[in-house]
């Protein structure tokens, strides 16, 4: 999927693991109660604590 990424085919990966995504994602879009709660860069996302405790942290 990275080779394919690189060669500039838009990929939608669907993933419950976040380590997965945040390796080969450009753009990450975290859904919650059938909406979208967060959309940004793994960087972005990284630099929102109030994101990550509330939807991806058990």
């Amino acid at each position: 999927m990275a080779e394919i990424a690189r060669r500039g085919v838009a990929i939608l990966l669907v993933e419950q693991k976040l380590t997965i995504a945040l390796k080969i994602c450009a753009r990450l879009y975290v859904t919650g109660h059938g909406r979208i709660v967060f959309h940004g860069t793994p960087a972005e996302l990284a630099a929102n604590p109030a994101a990550r405790k509330e939807w991806l942290e058990v």
